[in-house]
């Protein structure tokens, strides 16, 4: 009998048996980086940058030179009308000025009067005096292509900073769940050694029948919730791995021995370092994608309203043609401009009330005035949300510390109560009771443990500092 209570008090003083791990673990690290290489939304992200990088060679195409030959002959009722050959060549330069050269043959009974017969060549170059000197729509498109460039690469860490906020919340309530099976698994370990235990005892006639009925009941209890808690990890598991995926872009279902590989950062939670507030805020204002991307909202509306700026000045465009004798031009054209083998076309136009320059133009400035206060709002806003999850994350770490200590005072009370047992001055429903609460308050301090953490990553996210 003394050696049975010797055996009874090593269990009920025994701590609960951890489950043995296999040795296949994953850690948050690994999750990141997983999806930052394989997830198909990191892989979008990449391609909103080429894209944008087309976008610019599409623009370099209205700076592309232009080869061009029309070549036409007519002939009626015996009658050569014409026939003509004129091969062009148009380079248009960044500054607005277009330089062009071309050929001519033309020959003919009916020929346009103001032409001239045989081979002629030309070069010369257009200029917009006015409108379109300093901006026009092909300077415009790839100025914007660029700025948008740019912006890809902000817009992509916006959606990875969004994409591994999520990916991480997964992990870590996959961990939340894993501890409360292992908490539940261990209790049902300690349980069913027990339910030998007094079932043995009241066979021996140390313990009433009614114990036995006690102690199984509450062994029940406890694999019902384990069965429970499992299910949860394993639905846990199958969230976590939409966030899994391989490198020929295979999704990978995570399988049910690979467990967590995080559990010491719940532990080191008292003694962890909060975030500066400040820095989070200052990091906050200069890097944020969201705000980023205001900044090149900004940027591609000055150039829209440096063009629509064009729509308020007159059209005046001069055209100069050096022309030449057969298809030698620099040796038949020679002379000083405007002499002599020249022609030239100076053109005015401007629209007497400018209505639609003016309308585009003020539409503009809205626009700017409108994305201001649109940035100056999301400031403010991104700033409310990392002052909010920081007062969290500093209420959460205190919670985790009292919460530590209410647990350790719930097991010494087990503990207690369980001496009191094994001097008969207790009984299984107490030890029982207490066990109970002492799991709770486990369950509730692991559950504050993975909050934090995942407060702490909502923070870095509202601050946006955790985009790949």
């Amino acid at each position: 009998m003394n050696r049975y209570r010797l055996i009874l008090l090593w269990i009920l003083f025994s701590h609960p048996l951890l489950a043995q791990d296999n040795g296949r673990t994953l850690s948050a690290e690994q999750v990141m980086q997983i999806v930052k290489q394989y997830h198909p939304v990191a892989k979008q992200a990449c391609i909103v940058i080429e894209k944008a990088k087309a976008d610019i060679t599409i623009a370099r195409g209205g700076f592309d030179p232009l080869f061009y030959n029309a070549n036409a002959q007519k002939a009626f009722d015996g009658s050569d009308y014409y026939q003509y050959n004129r091969p062009n060549l148009t380079i248009p330069t960044w500054f607005g000025m277009e330089v062009h050269a071309g050929l001519e043959k033309l020959s003919g009974s009916r020929t346009d009067p103001t032409e001239t017969s045989g081979e002629t060549s030309y070069l010369g170059l257009s200029v917009p005096l006015a409108k379109n000197l300093l901006m026009d729509k092909r300077r415009a498109a790839l100025q914007t292509a660029k700025i948008l460039r740019s912006a890809s690469e902000v817009e992509r860490k916006n959606m990875m900073n969004n994409l591994l906020l999520d990916a991480m919340k997964s992990y870590w309530y996959w961990v939340l769940n894993y501890q409360g099976y292992k908490i539940l698994n261990d209790a049902v370990l300690v349980n069913e050694k027990r339910v030998q235990l007094v079932k043995t005892a009241f066979q021996l006639g140390d313990r009433p029948a009614i114990d036995t009925t006690e102690v199984l009941t509450q062994l029940q209890s406890f694999q019902v919730l384990r069965e429970n808690a499992w299910m949860a990890f394993q639905n846990a598991g199958l969230e976590l791995s939409a966030f899994l995926w391989q490198q020929n872009d295979e999704p990978v279902v995570l399988p049910v021995d690979v467990v967590p590989a995080d559990e010491s950062l719940l532990l080191a939670i008292p003694a962890s370092s909060l975030p500066v507030l400040s820095e989070l805020l200052d990091a906050t204002k200069k890097n944020h994608p969201e705000l980023l991307l205001y900044n090149f909202k900004l940027e591609a509306l000055s150039v829209e309203k440096k063009l629509k700026f064009q729509g308020l000045l007159p059209a005046i465009n001069f055209e100069y043609n050096q022309l030449g004798k057969n298809y030698n031009i620099l040796k038949t054209a020679t002379g000083p401009l405007f002499e002599n083998n020249f022609r030239y076309i100076l053109s005015v136009g401007i629209p007497l009330r400018l209505s639609e320059g003016r309308g585009e133009y003020r539409k503009t400035k809205l626009k700017i005035t409108e994305t201001q206060l649109q940035q100056s709002l999301k400031e403010v806003q991104l700033e409310n949300k990392v002052k909010s999850y920081f007062n969290e994350l500093v209420a959460l770490k205190k919670q985790v510390q009292v919460q530590e200590s209410a647990y350790k005072n719930y097991l010494a009370l087990q503990r207690g109560e369980e001496i009191r047992l094994h001097a008969g001055e207790s009984s299984l429903f107490m030890v029982n009771a207490r066990e109970s609460k002492t799991l709770e308050a486990l369950q509730k301090l692991q559950e504050l443990r993975t909050k934090y953490l995942v407060t702490l990553i909502t923070l870095q996210w509202a601050a946006g500092l955790i985009m790949g």
